[in-house]
């Protein structure tokens, strides 16, 4: 076991060095072999949803430590990429300008099965693009963040066991420290030593194909490559050299044949496939990264089991065409941190942190479905390889290009808050208001009425909702009302009917909390 490390120490006036007081919602805990309550909640794993929700709690002053098992960050250097969604959610909480700077822009278009399909024009979004970005930058800049906000972060900490009781969560560390909170969170991936000891079913289909993906410098011109890929590409859809400039290829073959699955491929592994499929293995040197990866698709039963959470890849694994893992994880952090927070602080609604698995396991649901299809049609049998020609020319269907590529960025998501007009249950786009851009007043992590008629209130409220009056914005209703995650709670004009919506979303006003 390494010795634990602090990234940071949380602020001088930071909840975490306060005792609890008398009725105060934060209990200590009872018997005499639980240690007292140190944290409101430990999460598991300081992955990007690891570090996106610590920090999405901060912004309530929830008393968050994240444990990570490895003590350095990750040494290789693998690009990945945000989509749409994933970058209005960065640009809520103020995180986008900083992420742009380490990232690269490329077009909306070809994700669907890797299609070469231009994205529509007038996608819903100012930010209709992907985002390329390395993998360890992405981690680093939201870690950041939420040590910024005063989370802790424990490297070279791995969980071992918990024990849960009505009052919070023991949690056992390899090195046998034992730690208190309120709730613990797993976002400690597809091997979740949290989701196997919280005993949660976590059925699908295993792994049938195996591929080798990279990163590494090439030894031939490109135009060799382009000629060879040409030639291959047709009949092996799982064969790619892409470049990323300076030299740097990705490179994605087959690795039938290539040994024990369980351990990390060599650039050995690489140049027997390329050589087996292209006759050549193109001189491949200097790789920045190495990795396999299956097409195992699995789905978690339950995302939460009394005081125990799972987030991102310890709930849902897929493969990784059309790159929305990533992506997928920190969603899921963002709907799940405000609704925790508001548990913890005693300001949520019944039945407030149920919803998380009621909108976004489905989510994750349509996500495997769309990746199973995606991997049918890498196929070289015929028949998937016609389904495919004919799904090449349907795209040229505008309606059916932009159905695949919202689809797959996920702004296309709707979550089931009963009848209403098309908008309730979608997120807002990123609108014009009169005070600036709609996400810019969406950076602490509350709610927000969008008021246009100025005759409605949100003061019982006050300390969880912003309301901004005389709401020039560009939206076809007279008042919205915003939750945390910018997804619309409520469109209406009447002061009742508003009332009953914020108690839905954010609990009891004020003046009943103060009774």
């Amino acid at each position: 076991m390494h010795s634990q490390q602090f990234t940071a120490e949380p602020p001088p006036n930071d909840p975490a060095d306060r005792g609890f007081t008398v009725g105060e919602a934060r209990s200590s805990a009872s018997g005499a072999d639980r240690a007292a309550l140190t944290f409101d909640v430990i999460i598991a794993g300081c992955g990007p949803a690891g570090a996106m929700l610590a920090a999405e709690l901060r912004l309530h002053d929830v008393r968050v430590l994240v444990l990570e098992k490895e003590t350095e960050p990750v040494s290789f250097v693998r690009i990945v990429g945000l989509h749409i969604r994933s970058l209005e959610l960065m640009a809520m909480r103020g995180l986008l300008q900083r992420v742009l700077e380490h990232g690269r822009r490329r077009p909306a278009g070809g994700f669907f099965a890797a299609i070469p399909k231009p994205a529509p024009e007038g996608l819903d979004s100012p930010y209709a693009y992907l985002l390329g970005i390395p993998q360890p930058v992405i981690v680093h800049l939201l870690e950041e963040h939420a040590i910024a906000l005063g989370a802790q972060v424990r490297r070279g900490c791995a969980v071992a066991g918990f024990e849960q009781d009505s009052e919070g969560v023991t949690v056992e560390l390899a090195n046998g420290e034992r730690l208190r909170s309120r709730y613990l969170v797993g976002c400690d991936g597809a091997r979740s030593t949290v989701r196997k000891q919280l005993g949660v079913g976590f059925p699908g289909e295993p792994s049938r194909n195996e591929t080798l993906m990279g990163e590494m410098e090439v030894g031939v011109p490109q135009e060799e490559i382009a000629a060879k890929m040409a030639q291959i590409g047709e009949t092996n859809r799982r064969f790619w050299l892409r470049p990323f400039g300076g030299g740097v290829y990705s490179v994605v073959v087959p690795a039938a044949g290539v040994g024990d699955r369980a351990k990390q491929p060599t650039l050995d592994d690489f140049k027997q496939q390329l050589r087996a499929i292209a006759g050549t293995d193109f001189g491949v040197h200097s790789p920045r990264w190495l990795s396999r990866f299956g097409d195992a698709t699995r789905l978690a039963e339950r995302y939460r089991v009394g005081r125990v959470l799972l987030v991102g890849d310890a709930a849902h694994i897929h493969p990784p065409i059309g790159g929305q893992g990533l992506n997928l994880g920190v969603q899921d952090a963002f709907n799940l941190g405000w609704k925790l927070a508001a548990q913890i602080l005693g300001r949520a609604p019944e039945t407030l942190l149920d919803t998380y698995q009621s909108e976004r396991r489905p989510v994750a649901e349509d996500v495997l479905d769309n990746t199973r299809a995606q991997m049918e049609l890498q196929s070289t049998e015929p028949g998937p390889r016609a389904v495919r020609r004919l799904l090449t020319e349907l795209m040229d269907i505008d309606a059916v290009n932009r159905h695949l590529i919202e689809k797959i960025t996920a702004i296309d998501i709707r979550y089931d808050f009963g009848e209403g007009p098309d908008l309730l249950g979608r997120r807002m786009r990123d609108i014009d208001v009169k005070q600036g851009h709609l996400y810019g007043l969406l950076h602490r992590g509350r709610g927000l009425l969008l008021d246009r008629t100025e005759r409605l209130s949100a003061d019982g409220w006050s300390d969880r909702v912003d309301h901004l009056a005389d709401a020039t914005a560009d939206m076809d209703a007279p008042c919205v009302l915003l939750r945390p995650d910018g997804h619309v709670a409520w469109i209406g004009d009447d002061q009742q009917d508003l009332n009953a919506h914020l108690s839905r979303w954010f609990g009891s006003p004020l003046s009943k909390i103060a009774k």
